[in-house]
């Protein structure tokens, strides 16, 4: 099967497309991949360093106003249909998936025009502009969250879960938790705010410190690498509390994740679709500073559930942050609880759902 995944612009639309290619890769031995991005993207990046066939087209996102600049965006999306349809005839795919940015737009509809067949793959719960424009073209629209269904045609959505999901299982918790120089038989806690780290969720746990100092479990805190060193300094005012590691950032996320206990975090779709495939229970501060507020909205699909707790920003402090998480942790038929519906809203077979989807469209 020949394959073309296009997605872009941020690392909730480039990973989950990673992923499905590895998982791929496990189980059908003669897949071959084609990956259509821009050359600005961070797609440009990750995808060649995965040895993945890269092209890139020139393409812009719309401005949500009135812009002359939509102008030049609606001349270089019709470009950009244009080479994408040069580069899917060369390629001759058997189907297209767009994972979500504004690049995955012009290469979708191209192939829809050329009949192959299509899918949409929508990670949160309240899409974006490019896969509500696409599902009217598309075969298949796949989503992570039963949320996102009312936005797109009935007929053609399909629930397959984020193929990240699939790439944490089996991992080693206690080698993740020795990795980063946590203790085996203690309670974890982690605590991040995405790769650059997140101002207010930092501020917080700097006030914090010396009381998670007399806590019986103990914390792993990633800061981002560009708050990192100032974190460091007020940690050591703090009397740098024996149970508290801070890091800049953790490469190898998921096989820490497999071996936590509770997370606080940022409510992007991945993040998410990792918490639930492995069951960790969750403090959920959305950032809101999103298209269409999605990730409050993705940390409700969790806590209307009782897979985690929400924490608005504009809440947050030092006494709320502490008291959820020792409600959490401290409390053992809770945190039970909470594994358990965690567990329940997981789809960790993502990756297989989707090749599924993708050979049933295929074999009109």
């Amino acid at each position: 099967m020949k394959i073309v995944v296009s997605g872009g612009g941020t690392g909730g639309h480039i990973y989950p497309a990673l992923a499905l290619i590895r998982e791929i890769n496990k189980t059908e031995k003669n897949a071959e991949f084609l990956y259509i991005g821009t050359k600005k993207g961070l797609e440009s990046t990750l995808v060649p360093r995965e040895n993945i066939p890269f092209e890139a087209i020139e393409i812009t996102g719309f401005k949500r106003k009135l812009s002359f600049e939509n102008v030049k965006t609606i001349y270089r999306f019709l470009k950009g249909v244009h080479d994408s349809k040069v580069i899917l005839k060369k390629f001759k795919p058997d189907v297209v998936i767009g994972t979500g940015g504004y690049v995955c737009g012009p290469v979708v509809y191209a192939a829809a025009k050329l009949g192959i067949p299509t899918i949409v793959h929508e990670q949160n719960s309240v899409p974006g502009l490019t896969n509500k424009f696409l599902s009217r073209y598309v075969d298949r629209v796949a989503i992570c969250f039963e949320e996102a269904k009312q936005y797109f045609p009935e007929q053609k959505v399909v629930l397959t879960g984020n193929p990240r999901a699939s790439e944490v299982l089996g991992q080693d918790g206690e080698k993740g938790k020795k990795s980063v120089g946590l203790t085996k038989n203690l309670p974890s806690v982690l605590i991040f705010g995405g790769s650059r780290g997140a101002r207010p969720i930092n501020e917080a746990v700097l006030k914090s410190l010396s009381q998670f100092g007399e806590k019986p479990y103990q914390l792993l805190y990633v800061t981002g690498d560009a708050h990192y060193e100032k974190v460091k300094q007020e940690a050591e005012i703090s009397g740098n509390p024996n149970n508290v590691i801070i890091k800049p950032f953790v490469h190898n996320m998921p096989e820490v994740l497999a071996g936590i206990d509770l997370t606080v975090s940022r409510a992007g779709a991945t993040t998410l679709a990792e918490l639930t495939s492995l069951g960790v229970p969750s403090i959920l501060i959305p950032s809101p500073y999103v298209t269409n507020n999605h990730q409050e909205k993705n940390a409700r699909a969790l806590s209307d559930h009782g897979a985690a707790e929400l924490l608005l920003e504009s809440e947050l402090n030092s006494a709320k942050l502490i008291k959820k998480i020792d409600d959490i942790l401290l409390n053992t038929n809770k945190l039970s609880e909470m594994k358990i519906a965690a567990r329940k809203l997981g789809i960790p077979d993502a990756a297989g759902r989707l090749l599924q989807v993708m050979k049933e469209i295929t074999k009109r």
